[in-house]
């Protein structure tokens, strides 16, 4: 084989064989694991060991957790669980959920499955190195051909991780179940994200626009009163009472900003987001890509806008970020990057301050995630001391 992709194979080849290996081993004490989940079992039907069956079951539950962290490696995506807790009530409702959870089952499943193909995938790369090393070695190094049989190694180990997760994801009532949690829990944020707004419009009103109105009325009464006797007072009443009413108007458009930017509704997403940059007081670089890149519309490539609100959480996402890293991260730059790929409209916000954000503390970055997740988003934070903090916001969005 050449140089570089020798090289390259070669140690594809040795990562998937380490798969494989561990892969082997855990079939090993996949034995010994059916070995005591029987023996937990018939403990259980003789009322002798009822305490072990839970036990046990935890057990199991953590080797097949292994077995997650395994495979979610090597695909490159999670495996999600989803169990009964074990910790709550009397011993005999911690049997009843050990022995009726379709999580328990599921493992069991995958116990009996892994202890055969384990240590299968294993002797069919324990055969596959030899061959590989003299056929590709031989053919690849003399002939210049692309090599055959070391990479399928690779492809057993892939396999291999493709039958565990098969195997190991809850069913589809547990991931109906699970999703239903999460609609729950973000229709409850959104629920108290709308309270929240709510309630910040209505002190906005009250104590700006409200106040400046009921100050005009005031100077209005007192300039008709004045304005027969003494017109010149009465029109510097008249004077203040305009400055009065443009104050008002000013704390009006304020709250309206606050509810959906009128710069929104007239030039876009993109050019809303560049406004923002503008008057953040830092200096922020916007780059966009996949979505066009036209002052005036912030349209997608085929000419259609977002919806309102996914164009209204990204905009308060944007907002509140560049807030922050102008109020508490002591940076100068910040850049900002919208991108739509497969359906998602991606935010990314990044700032060179000293670092340190925690979205426990204040409302801003919790109020962020709130407005996401009613659109079914995410947010990730990133954000180790000496910076830099980079804010990051997916929003499933279909123009």
């Amino acid at each position: 084989m050449r140089g570089g992709e020798g090289r390259r194979v070669l140690r594809d080849a040795g990562r998937a064989s380490v798969h494989l290996l561990v892969g082997a081993g855990l079939a090993v004490v996949c034995y010994v694991m059916i070995g005591l989940v029987l023996l937990a079992a018939a403990a259980t039907l003789s009322l002798i060991g009822a305490g072990m069956l839970p036990e046990t079951v935890r057990l199991l539950r953590g080797l097949a957790g292994f077995e997650r962290r395994r495979t979610a490696a090597r695909l490159g995506s999670p495996v999600p669980e989803r169990y009964l807790p074990l910790d709550r009530g009397s011993l005999l409702e911690r049997i009843r959920a050990a022995g009726s959870d379709p999580g328990t089952y599921r493992d069991a499943r995958w116990l009996v499955a892994h202890l055969l193909y384990g240590l299968l995938f294993l002797y069919a790369a324990m055969v596959l190195w030899p061959l590989g090393l003299l056929v590709d070695g031989v053919g690849c190094g003399l002939a210049g051909r692309r090599p055959v049989l070391l990479p399928r190694i690779g492809d057993l180990a892939t396999l291999q991780a493709r039958l565990s997760r098969t195997l190991l994801l809850p069913s589809p009532s547990a991931r109906l179940a699970e999703r239903i949690d999460e609609l729950a829990a973000t229709r409850a944020g959104a629920v108290a994200a709308h309270g929240a707004e709510l309630r910040r419009i209505e002190r906005d009103l009250h104590d700006g626009a409200q106040a400046h109105l009921v100050a005009l009325s005031m100077r209005l009464g007192l300039a008709r009163r004045a304005y027969d006797h003494d017109p010149a007072s009465g029109r510097a009443l008249l004077d203040a009472a305009q400055d009065q009413a443009e104050e008002a108007l000013a704390q009006l458009r304020h709250v309206v900003r606050g509810i959906h930017p009128p710069v929104l509704t007239d030039r876009g997403l993109v050019g809303a987001v560049r406004a923002l940059a503008a008057g953040s007081g830092l200096e922020v670089e916007v780059t966009v890509h996949g979505t066009a890149d036209r002052p005036g519309e912030g349209e997608g490539a085929d000419g259609a806008r977002p919806p309102a609100a996914v164009e209204a959480a990204a905009y308060f996402a944007v907002a509140e970020s560049l807030t922050n890293a102008a109020r508490h991260s002591g940076a100068r730059r910040a850049s900002v990057a919208l991108e739509r790929a497969d359906g998602l409209l991606l935010v990314r916000v990044r700032d060179e301050g000293r670092g340190g954000a925690d979205e426990n503390e204040g409302t801003g970055l919790l109020g962020i995630r709130r407005r996401v997740a009613a659109l079914d988003g995410t947010v990730r934070l990133t954000s180790p001391v000496g910076g830099p903090t980079v804010v990051e916001v997916e929003l499933p969005c279909v123009w």
